[in-house]
């Protein structure tokens, strides 16, 4: 297997078509059932109505990928432990087809700018009232005329964050029990230090892609170019069995990028995004490919950093996740989009521009 063989490509090719095949079968399916997403980004309004749960054409593209690669254990394995991810992820987006509660979404109606709970809002400018700070503050604000309540939109209901991690916890196990962790990684013994690093790694990769899956490709585009990446690197090293895990990954997400792409008309959901996020750290763990994988998705992970200084009181964000914050600031939709792309891509050709120099 080598870059210059087109039938290295092939598996990428089958899964590619494979989603392109399966997703709108799934699309008409979930709004028969009418799963649908409602935003509770105002400027993402017009996207209510949008399926979401696509992530389920994304797991019938690389589970036919697995059939036809059946003795690669890498993919396999990375199959498997995508399929119990996209389970928990299945389970967060059924939760939130429930609304928890109506929040209100407040605008500064005056010259100056106004306080809101941990947001300062400029005039003409729209925020939900979300915090107990802003809940506590809107009612005066209204009264002194500072703020006018403009709209109530539904707030879904979601597992609690221990939840989520636990349940993330829980789908790194099923990697640790197949055995096939190996002790060395990245040339050093680390001996049983590689249960916990394969811990760390399924739940960091979940958490980075679910958090950037938040606009039309983003997540999508951004796990298509770092896996592309990564099986590249994987050639590169002679690692062909996790190249083609990669390549069947890159597939999959180029192919649902063809309907995910603005204007999307399906969204991956928790569904796709814990399925890519524990395929991509389960075949980086198991490949050995970790710190490429790592700086692969650069931009994911100072994503989440980002947010955890905001969570952490650190920093303060208008909008959480980043790339509602530059959504927030007047930056577009498709131009944050492309930025991430973009960003991954640059950062992918360097870091394997500098492996054949060194």
């Amino acid at each position: 297997m080598n870059l210059s063989d087109p039938f290295t490509f092939i598996p990428l090719i089958i899964a590619f078509l494979a989603v392109v095949f399966f997703t709108p079968f799934v699309r008409r399916t979930l709004l028969s059932a009418n799963i649908t997403d409602n935003p509770i980004v105002s400027e993402h309004s017009h996207k209510q109505g949008t399926p979401t749960m696509g992530g389920l054409a994304i797991i019938l593209g690389l589970a036919l990928v697995a059939c036809i690669y059946s003795g690669n254990q890498i993919l396999i394995i990375s199959t498997g432990v995508m399929m119990v991810a996209a389970i928990i992820g299945l389970f967060d987006d059924l939760l939130g087809l429930k609304t928890k509660e109506i929040q209100k979404v407040a605008k500064n109606v005056t010259s100056q700018a106004v306080e809101l709970g941990r947001l300062m809002l400029n005039p003409g400018e729209e925020a939900r009232v979300a915090t107990p700070k802003a809940k506590e503050d809107v009612d005066e604000l209204v009264k002194q005329g500072k703020i006018e309540i403009i709209r109530e939109v539904p707030i879904k209901s979601e597992m609690r964050e221990r939840e989520k991690i636990l349940s993330q916890i829980i789908v790194s196990l099923f990697l640790v029990v197949s055995g096939a962790v190996p002790f060395v990684l990245s040339g050093f013994n680390v001996g049983l230090l590689s249960i916990p690093i394969a811990i760390i790694g399924v739940v960091g990769a979940i958490n980075a892609v679910n958090l950037i899956d938040g606009m039309d490709g983003l997540a999508s585009g951004v796990m298509g170019i770092a896996s592309l990446a990564c099986a590249i690197f994987s050639i590169l090293t002679g690692r062909l069995e996790v190249a083609v895990a990669f390549m069947a990954l890159a597939g999959v997400c180029f192919g649902f990028l063809l309907y995910n792409r603005i204007p999307a008309s399906i969204f991956m959901g928790d569904t796709g995004a814990f399925a890519l996020g524990g395929f991509y750290a389960t075949a980086a763990i198991l490949g050995d490919v970790i710190i490429f994988a790592v700086v692969a998705i650069a931009v994911p992970i100072v994503s989440v950093i980002i947010s955890l200084l905001h969570r952490s009181h650190i920093i303060k964000l208008p909008v959480e996740p980043l790339h509602h914050t530059l959504n927030y600031k007047g930056l577009s939709e498709g131009k944050i989009v492309a930025l991430y792309w973009v960003t991954t891509l640059i950062i992918c050709i360097i870091a394997l521009y500098f492996y054949q120099l060194f």
